[in-house]
């Protein structure tokens, strides 16, 4: 197995829609290391990330934040152990639009 230590995703998605950060690629696992979500914006913001294993349907099952609140200018650092298999995805909601999300790990494509 090929380890890929990368940056997995970056999106700064509309304002209040769920969006694709990261889509674990066909013969792949990953291992996500961190996320981070800056709000560039000059008002408080609330953001919500998700994770929808093997691409299920939205649920609240799913949230690992949920409507947290981001300062004006603020950064969130998530540092996370999170293991991934093929076609899960992380996504990612802001409630206004000037916030960035990263997303970073290793990706380990199988033999």
């Amino acid at each position: 197995m090929a380890d890929s230590i990368k940056v997995l995703g970056q999106v700064s998605p509309s304002a209040t829609t769920l969006t694709d950060l990261y889509v674990v690629p066909a013969q792949a696992q990953t291992t996500v290391s961190s996320i981070t979500v800056c709000n560039t914006g000059s008002s408080p913001v609330t953001i919500r990330i998700s994770v929808a294993v093997a691409n299920a349907a939205d649920n609240v099952k799913q949230y690992i934040y949920y409507d947290y609140v981001i300062g004006a200018k603020d950064t969130l650092l998530i540092v996370i152990g999170m293991t991934l298999n093929e076609s899960d995805r992380v996504k990612v909601y802001s409630s206004a639009t000037n916030v960035a999300f990263n997303i970073f790990g290793v990706e380990t494509a199988r033999e």
